[in-house]
């Protein structure tokens, strides 16, 4: 094994720990909202919640990453794809259409947010029909 391919996993553990971390997160999350709301609510404010935490904390720390803050590549990795990512992928989603109509590349980010919202719908209907009709 080259020393190269031995030095990938590094990240990929940095991942799988953030990811570890984030999906914890989010369940305590959803528990305490579900114990704020009380019995009976069926608006999933567990979920809003988690996605606007979590774009926030994405923003903040793209913010912080792209003013020099945390040179740390496992860090980046850590807090970005492991931590963010295991609490909520729509701070990805947020912080790719955002990025994207920052660089002016607005009916792009148009497209995305509707392909996004649009398709997605449609592949969780495609998918949910398709397991329902096995029987």
């Amino acid at each position: 094994m080259s020393s190269g391919a031995s030095l990938s996993i590094i990240p990929t553990l940095f991942v799988a720990l953030g990811g570890a971390v984030g999906a914890a997160a989010r369940f305590q999350v959803g528990l305490m909202m579900a114990r704020l709301t009380g019995p009976g609510i069926t608006f999933p404010w567990g979920t809003l919640t988690v996605n606007l935490a979590g774009s926030f904390v994405m923003g903040a720390l793209l913010g912080w990453f792209a003013k020099g803050g945390g040179d740390s590549e496992n860090l980046r990795v850590f807090l970005i794809v492991g931590l963010m990512g295991g609490f909520t992928t729509f701070s990805a989603f947020s912080a790719e259409m955002v990025t994207m109509v920052y660089r002016g590349q607005v009916g792009m980010a148009a497209g995305y947010v509707a392909a996004s919202v649009i398709a997605g719908m449609a592949a969780f209907a495609i998918g949910l029909v398709a397991t329902q009709s096995l029987g």
